[in-house]
């Protein structure tokens, strides 16, 4: 299970320096992708499994879910963690996220999300939680 928020950045050469706590988790591969609201995931290569059988149960008769699976694994990237613990984030991702610099690394239960630090902490505050709505989800929840 993934937790904790990390502050980082992208090197010149548009790597990111995966957190320490993290690297033990994925071992020396992971697969990095678009997620929801633009920032990225990265899941190890076991729950990435999981994932993709669970994408493999969806009908591909349904015109939606084809161009779901062409969208999600055409912006998928098998990564390997070099000996610094780093990965290269494509182009076509960091553009997607927003990243240029600044980066916020946050631990999602079964999967790891990068965010772009400007379009986190975007004025509009969309992608935040604030306390009256934490604890409106958890009472819907059941937690």
């Amino acid at each position: 299970m993934f937790t904790g928020t990390y502050q980082n950045s992208i090197d010149s050469k548009n790597r990111l320096i995966i957190p320490v706590k993290y690297r033990e988790q994925l071992g020396g591969s992971c697969m990095l992708t678009r997620g929801f609201d633009k920032c990225l995931y990265i899941y190890s290569m076991e729950d990435w499994d999981v994932l993709v059988e669970k994408i493999k149960q969806l009908k591909q008769s349904d015109r939606d879910v084809r161009k779901f699976i062409r969208e999600f694994f055409s912006n998928t990237e098998e990564c390997h963690l070099d000996a610094q613990g780093r990965i290269l984030i494509p182009q076509n991702l960091r553009e997607y996220a927003g990243i240029t610099k600044d980066l916020v690394t946050k631990g999602a239960m079964d999967k790891i999300e990068i965010w772009s630090a400007e379009v986190l902490e975007s004025p509009e505050g969309e992608n935040m939680m604030d306390d009256d709505e934490f604890v409106a989800k958890l009472d819907m929840y059941d937690l």
